[in-house]
């Protein structure tokens, strides 16, 4: 009859805005990840005494700086192209890093950067001092160089990495004052002296032009690299080899590591008008065609 196909007529409608007023709708999860990285300016003493060949067993062609030159590359890119020195790290993406060379005095050789493709290029054309004029250790004056880099920075956490394998004998700047500079700013600074203890094979002429080896007596200040590290709440390392100095390469890269921060959002589309519209349309098509050629006959 009338009365039960009229009810019959707005089932569907009904169904659908009761699927309306249910509130459906879909969900979309967003991940945002934050990097905080850090910024790192190296120190590296080229001095002459650099030229020591003691830090690879039985191999006296490879100097303390290029061991230095093949381990920084491990420790910015997370590889190596030397097969004594494993990768240790996973590199330093997420960071800025440049470059301060000292002997008997400072020179900035590669600002703040994120090209550390072109960065480790500088590196690995760096050289020992060949003029005697220029020879010396200059530590104090190297770590200010570094500090004065970094101050102006505006990443929250600022490192130091000094290398050298020598005492503080060139320079204006003393190694204390330095550090002083360093700790104002609140830059941390790590120190690694590099070398054998006692003496250590140098490459040298003798009489006939010839090269030859020649003992050379090692001397690390190590008392002001912690006076260094203990004031500007850094750490200090010994190297006596390559391994030993890839190692603390590696410790360094743990304890200075880019701060993330993982944020997650879940945003939804609401699908409630979509059905609501439905069922307004065919309770529109239903009043339309009822009174209509195809409305129902009694």
């Amino acid at each position: 009859n009338d009365e039960v196909d009229a009810v019959t007529d707005g089932v569907q409608p009904l169904a659908i805005l009761q699927i309306a007023l249910a509130g459906p709708r879909t969900g979309d999860a967003e991940t945002r990840i934050r990097r905080e990285g850090i910024a790192i300016m190296m120190a590296v003493d080229r001095s002459g005494t650099m030229n020591a060949r003691d830090l690879v067993k039985d191999d006296v062609k490879i100097n303390r700086l290029d061991v230095v030159k093949a381990i920084f590359r491990q420790f910015v890119l997370g590889e190596s192209e030397n097969n004594e020195f494993a990768a240790t790290v996973a590199g330093r993406p997420d960071d800025v890093i440049g470059l301060v060379a000292f002997a008997g005095f400072a020179d900035g050789l590669c600002p703040l950067t994120f090209d550390h493709g072109n960065l480790v290029n500088i590196v690995d054309d760096l050289e020992i001092v060949k003029q005697r004029s220029e020879d010396g250790t200059a530590i104090g004056e190297g770590l200010a160089l570094a500090v004065e880099r970094l101050r102006k920075h505006d990443a929250r956490s600022k490192v130091v990495i000094v290398m050298t394998d020598g005492v503080n004998n060139a320079g204006d700047i003393s190694p204390q004052q330095a550090a002083e500079l360093a700790a104002a700013h609140g830059i941390k600074v790590y120190c690694i002296g590099a070398g054998t203890r006692g003496v250590a094979p140098m490459p040298g002429r003798d009489a006939f032009g010839r090269t030859v080896l020649y003992s050379h007596r090692v001397e690390i200040d190590e008392d002001t690299l912690k006076e260094i590290a203990r004031k500007t709440e850094g750490r200090y390392f010994r190297a006596t080899d390559a391994d030993s100095l890839a190692r603390i390469y590696a410790r360094i890269d743990q304890l200075e590591r880019t701060k993330i921060t993982e944020m997650r959002y879940l945003e939804y589309e609401e699908w409630y008008a979509v059905f609501v519209w439905a069922a307004m349309g065919m309770i529109g098509a239903s009043a339309l065609l009822g009174g209509s050629f195809f409305r129902r006959l009694p």
